[in-house]
């Protein structure tokens, strides 16, 4: 007979439970409220990075208006984003220029993901590049009729939603998702990652974007990442395209090295890039949250690098004004087809010949180094024409490499 059967019988109460017993129950609970404050502090993290990302439903309710006169997607599974960088001056941005009440887009980065996800490919669109602009809602909700301007212009005039629309007139493309970037988030994701190191050949001295550094290898901060991408006077020949080029370049060594430093392997380090990245953007619905950015990176983590590429739109001095840009072609064609079909991206000897080469399709464009006149910050009020009459320039294809700029590897 048992302990418990003969205590029944016997009328005598239980016997109090055994030291061993007891530690054990002890242990049980507070293995359970470790568990529970785990989870609920896992729950916190997660909703407070999943609270960071503002969402821009703005755009999503413009574009929707304009929903007939966008292209359709060709190839469904293939994702194409739209990377804007403002240069918005207020709030926080205020020290980077004077805020007259306008941001346009200073970067612009069209990020074509293949369906298969064997490879991605970013263009830049240059700030200065001539396009049409079509009928806008502005933020007030006024309307800006069609215009004949400078790609940034867009982003003034009705933001991502006239950006995205812009972008699509040009390519032929549709965007499936944006995401904005500001001053300030830039420099807190380059901070949160350590710092971005960078060569130069030559020393720096740009008032204007708060930029002053020495010849050699050296690592960036926030700040000083976000003039060196930013820099036009001071460094190299002073033109857009080699802007684009840095900002590809440091954007690529950024990834390597996020990658090479483990730093998304340490869940201390992971949560402060995490913290940095979501708190600096502002997306579409469908990716404003952490499981949808996931989602998308889950994707695309397994592209060999040398399969993830950066370029320039095909692009030459303007015939009637050489501080602006206009597209090569049929090159530029040829490009934007090629994403569109999610083909891959023609080489330098498949262009047509007789065509001006404004450097290869398969890297930055080389461009034609003529000095833009503004230098990022500022430009005309939209409104204006084109000015200047035709002018001779040096001949496409003149490389614009500097000697300033390059990053270490």
């Amino acid at each position: 007979m048992t302990e418990p059967e003969d205590a029944q019988q016997t009328g005598l109460p239980h016997p109090p439970p055994r030291p061993h017993r007891r530690w054990l129950r002890w242990a049980a609970l507070g293995a359970s409220l470790a568990v529970l404050a785990a989870g609920g502090a896992a729950w916190f993290l997660y909703d407070r990075l999943d609270g960071n990302i503002r969402t821009d439903t703005e755009a999503v309710e413009q574009l929707r208006r304009f929903e007939r006169e966008r292209p359709a997607a060709v190839v469904h599974e293939a994702k194409n984003i739209l990377l804007i960088g403002s240069d918005d001056r207020s709030g926080d941005n205020g020290r980077y220029g004077r805020d007259s009440g306008t941001q346009r887009s200073d970067t612009t980065i069209l990020l074509h993901l293949s369906a298969d996800r064997s490879d991605a490919t970013g263009v830049s669109i240059p700030r200065d590049l001539m396009v049409d602009i079509p009928e806008c809602s502005r933020p007030d909700g006024t309307t800006a009729g069609p215009l004949f301007a400078q790609f940034n212009w867009a982003y003034e005039m009705g933001g991502a939603a006239c950006t995205i629309r812009t972008v699509e007139n040009l390519t032929g493309i549709r965007v499936d998702h944006h995401l904005i970037v500001d001053f300030t988030g830039f420099e807190k994701l380059v901070d949160a990652v350590g710092g971005v190191e960078v060569c130069l050949a030559e020393p720096v001295n740009d008032p204007e974007a708060h930029l002053v550094l020495d010849a050699g290898p050296q690592r960036l901060d926030g700040e000083q990442a976000l003039g060196y991408v930013r820099a036009r006077k001071g460094i190299g020949d002073g033109s857009d395209t080699q802007r684009m080029e840095r900002q590809q370049e440091f954007l690529s060594t950024m990834l390597r090295q996020v990658r090479d430093d483990g730093l998304l392997t340490d869940p201390a380090e992971l949560y402060r890039v995490l913290d940095a990245v979501t708190s600096s953007l502002t997306a579409d619905p469908g990716l404003d949250s952490l499981s949808e950015l996931y989602d998308l990176i889950s994707g695309v983590r397994g592209i060999p690098e040398d399969q993830v590429r950066f370029m320039t739109a095909p692009r030459q001095p303007y015939t009637y004004d050489p501080n602006r840009d206009e597209l090569v072609q049929p090159d530029a064609d040829l490009l934007f087809e090629a994403l569109r079909e999610d083909r891959p991206v023609p080489e330098e000897g498949e262009r047509s010949s007789g065509s001006p080469s404004a450097g290869p399709l398969t890297g930055p464009s080389a461009g034609t180094g003529v000095p833009a006149s503004d230098t990022g910050t500022e430009a005309p009020e939209p409104g204006g024409s084109p000015t200047g009459s035709p002018t001779g320039s040096p001949s496409p294809g003149e490389s614009a490499d500097g000697t300033a700029g390059s990053l270490c590897g």
